[in-house]
């Protein structure tokens, strides 16, 4: 009777535990949030000569953080090491052009997307490749994966033997690695602005990231020899569009970006800073 009367005790001490754990997490309240962004993804994120953060999500965090009624700090990170970080625990959230893709789902959460613009090319105008088939078309790998490999087709002859920079552990590094890898070398950069130098330079025939990156880095002073050209693709492989990245444990603090995402597309902050900052509205459909 002893023995039976101790396990019904242990049972009710862990069934205490348990509620109490689970009513811990539940009331759980953010108060600071700490946000890893790169500060080198023009217009998304920027370093200005000052020290100071810029750009189309630097504004949008100050907007998250004030709906969502917390303080937050912004730090900078290297991109190709954020998502080990925030599961290491060193920040709460990534907001840094980062596409949430099923790949990169299995190890982080994502909230929804707060902007999209598909991945293209660019190169010099004088460059044999400025003139690249198809340039503006869309072509979604999530709709329309045949169209797009048949865009791709019609570009892969341009490209054979050619060298394209890519930024590490982008998006578009996972698109070349998959789709034109072994008809061009693909060159991978710490950021995006170094691929940009090493095609001013010539020691790249063309890059490939967003198309807002892309049109943003040409229209800087010293760029203007740089051009948008080819195909852009969305969906698939590609994901959702820029999202914030989350630990997939914290899903109180997934809802609060969700709701403060909601709102900044309906109250339209999110397609007037697109037009401020990339000129055409990324607004997630």
């Amino acid at each position: 009777m002893k023995y039976l009367t101790g396990i019904l005790t242990a049972i009710m001490l862990i069934a205490t535990l348990g509620a109490s754990t689970a009513v811990r997490a539940e009331d759980k309240k953010w108060t600071h949030v700490t946000i890893a962004t790169e500060g080198a993804f023009r217009p998304w994120n920027f370093t200005k000569a000052d020290g100071s953060l810029d750009g189309y999500e630097i504004e949008l965090i100050k907007y998250f953080c004030a709906h969502m009624k917390v303080e937050c700090t912004t730090v900078i990170q290297p991109f190709d090491g954020m998502i080990p970080a925030l599961n290491a625990g060193k920040f709460d959230a990534i907001i840094s052009g980062m596409s949430a893709t099923a790949k990169r789902e299995e190890v982080i959460a994502f909230s929804d997307s707060y902007g999209t613009t598909g991945q293209t090319f660019a190169t010099l105008k004088d460059s044999p490749l400025a003139n690249l088939p198809l340039k503006g078309e869309v072509f979604s790998l999530a709709t329309d994966e045949a169209g797009a490999a048949t865009a791709l087709k019609q570009v892969e002859p341009l490209l054979k033997g050619k060298t394209i920079g890519v930024q590490t552990a982008s998006i578009a590094a996972t698109f070349l690695d998959k789709y034109l890898k072994g008809i061009a070398d693909i060159r991978e950069y710490k950021t995006t602005e170094q691929h940009d130098l090493d095609l001013k330079a010539g020691r790249v025939d063309l890059i490939m990231a967003s198309m807002a990156y892309l049109s943003t880095a040409a229209a800087k002073p010293g760029n203007e020899d740089m051009i948008v050209t080819g195909p852009r693709f969305q969906g698939g492989m590609l994901g959702r569009g820029s999202s914030v990245g989350l630990r997939k444990d914290d899903t109180d603090l997934k809802a609060m970006f969700n709701d403060a995402i909601a709102a900044a597309k309906a109250d339209g902050t999110i397609a007037k800073l697109s037009q401020k900052w990339f000129g055409f509205d990324v607004t997630p459909k």
